[in-house]
């Protein structure tokens, strides 16, 4: 199987992550994340197990449908008085006597049992390849969030350090202007004060960075490696003018989404169950022949010559055949109880398919409202961001000239940082929601 080959491959990978020591920079992709994670999820894994113990009752199911043949040879050496096979006569002798058979048996109606039990079977595989596959994608759009997620936390931090920067020159000038007596120390420490406040920011930015560098490694099932390094995604890629509708997404799903494949197949398989039990109820016909052969050590001709080994092979030779019809009548109510579970079983997935489908539309547009409601919010921070830089530059301007004070700077500086952080929030936001509806359409690496 293709898709067994593939798996195996991505149990093969050695990740050179995992063997890195913490002090090294270990660089990854996205596509290396997802191989990684698929590879060592735990779910992933059962899914695929599961998916060879339905491959197996699918072989079964193919071979029932075939007539079986089996072999018998038999040697025996008797003492004292005994029936010998060749006369049918009791004799008190030693005997060496041989009996050789080969029978055959075929099912020729049963209900039509068998073919409803091999396309139950053939339906169950595909169900739990569908299963497979739904496994790793949910794996790979939780890597791919938790992958954006740790690019966002970089920008924040490169944002709240720049931040600090920005900071630090002005109390180093500060510091210079008040040894000369330029300034009141009150704006020095005000400086300072928003200073010390950037530098939490940066331990914040970098703490919450680590831990989402911490969430992707465990979902790789890797060591934990703070230099891990992320190959960044350009936002540029990204159309931030999302065209599909809801219902173009949900149409998309129902045929491209693995998890309604699977519980259609689920669905389908449940309904050849049904008519496989129904068949229990049927007389059952078969057909069965063979050819056997036997030996005697005491075979004698009129003359009483014994007669050789091979002359007896071909005169004892002879073969059968007949039919056999079982019918059931009474069985404990086994096969009915076995129809009437099986049609609960159908119920039971003809349920879970519409309840799957109903749950699918409803998150596709809870997700299509976040999405547009991110849209809005990052179009929205691009405006403030715009005015809060100009409002900044005039504030640093005039502050650096005297004509304002520390506080009027600190209010344009933190207006433009909050501004700045909003729209880095707000693009990636956006990114998380229209890759979680991608997944919907089937898309989910870019």
């Amino acid at each position: 199987m293709r898709a067994s080959k593939l798996f195996v491959t991505f149990l093969c990978i050695l990740w050179y992550g995992q063997a890195s020591s913490q002090g090294d920079s270990v660089i990854y992709s996205l596509q290396q994340c997802v191989d990684a994670a698929i590879a060592n999820n735990s779910d992933v894994m059962q899914r695929y197990f599961q998916m060879q113990v339905t491959s197996v009752d699918h072989n079964q199911a193919v071979g029932n449908l075939v007539p079986t043949v089996t072999g018998n040879v038999g040697h025996t050496f008797s003492q004292g008085r005994n029936i010998d096979p060749f006369s049918n006569a009791y004799v008190n002798n030693n005997i060496t006597s041989a009996n050789y058979r080969l029978s055959s048996e075929v099912t020729i109606f049963n209900g039509f049992r068998l073919l409803h039990s091999l396309k139950r079977a053939s339906l169950s595989y595909d169900a739990s390849k569908m299963e497979w596959q739904q496994a790793k994608d949910v794996t790979t759009l939780s890597v791919m969030l938790a992958y954006l997620q740790v690019l966002n936390n970089e920008e924040l931090l490169a944002q709240a350090e720049k931040q600090y920067v920005v900071s630090s020159k002005q109390v180093e000038r500060m510091n210079v202007m008040n040894n000369e007596g330029a300034v009141s120390p009150s704006q020095l420490y005000d400086l300072k004060g928003q200073l010390a406040t950037d530098n939490i920011s940066v331990t914040s930015a970098r703490n919450a960075l680590n831990a989402s560098k911490l969430s992707l490694a465990q979902l790789m099932n890797v060591p934990y490696n703070k230099n891990m390094k992320l190959i960044p995604v350009n936002p540029a890629e990204f159309s931030m003018q999302y065209s599909a509708t809801v219902d173009n997404i949900y149409d998309v799903a129902l045929t491209e989404l693995a998890q309604i494949k699977a519980v259609d197949l689920r669905k389908q398989s449940a309904a050849q169950a049904v008519k496989a039990n129904r068949g229990s109820l049927w007389p059952t016909l078969s057909l069965n022949g063979g050819v056997s052969d036997n030996y005697s050590s005491l075979a004698a001709d009129a003359n009483a010559q014994k007669i050789k080994y091979f002359d007896q092979i071909k005169n004892n030779y002879g073969t059968y055949f007949g039919f056999n019809v079982y019918i059931p009548i009474l069985n404990n109510f086994y096969a009915r109880n076995q129809l009437k579970l099986s049609k609960n079983e159908f119920k039971r997935a003809e349920f879970a398919q519409k309840t799957t489908l109903t749950q699918i539309k409803q998150s596709i547009e809870e997700n299509y409202f976040n999405m547009t409601a991110a849209l809005e919010t990052y179009k929205a921070a691009v405006e403030q961001v715009s005015a809060f830089t100009e409002s900044f530059h005039a504030a640093e301007v005039r502050f650096n000239e005297g004509a304002a004070t520390s506080v009027d700077y600190m209010i344009a500086k933190n207006n433009v940082d909050r501004a700045n952080v909003n729209l880095i929030t707000a693009r990636y936001n956006y990114l998380f929601r229209i890759k979680i509806l991608d997944y919907y359409q089937g898309k989910l690496l870019w």
